[in-house]
């Protein structure tokens, strides 16, 4: 199970327990069944610039 992840540009952090409502992840979805075109919803960077928080 992993933790948050940390956005390397804006410091963007996604939380797994929370998801994220404005890329349609669902609550409890862990980092790696983010889809791999996830974009930070905060300044659009791609998911591979994204590190462990």
């Amino acid at each position: 199970m992993s933790g948050r992840m940390k956005c390397k540009v804006c410091g963007y952090i996604y939380d797994p327990e929370k998801g994220e409502s404005r890329g349609n992840i669902e609550p409890s979805t862990e980092w790696e069944d983010v889809p791999d075109n996830f974009k930070c919803p905060s300044c659009g960077a791609a998911k591979r610039m994204f590190k462990p928080a």
